[in-house]
C-alpha cells in the first residue's frame, strides 16, 4: 500500500457491492480502484475536491 493510502474498512449491502463488481470488471479495475474513482468524481463534481489536490490513480492502482 503507497504511504498516502488509508485502509479504510467499509459496509456495503451485497446488491451494490455486485453492481460495483460488474462496473469494475467492464472499467478493467480492482473493485476498491472503482469505489475511488467513483468518489473521486463524486467529490470533484460537488466542488469537495479540487483537481491537482490528489494525485491521479496510476494503471496499477486502477486494475
Amino acid at each position: 500500500m503507497a504511504a498516502d493510502k488509508k485502509a479504510y474498512p467499509l459496509r456495503i449491502s451485497a446488491t451494490v457491492l455486485e453492481a460495483m463488481q460488474r462496473w469494475a470488471d467492464d472499467e478493467l479495475r480492482s473493485v476498491n480502484a472503482q469505489i475511488e474513482y467513483v468518489l473521486r468524481e463524486a467529490l470533484q463534481k460537488s466542488g469537495r475536491l479540487k483537481q491537482g489536490k490528489v494525485k491521479p490513480l496510476t494503471d496499477d492502482e486502477t486494475r
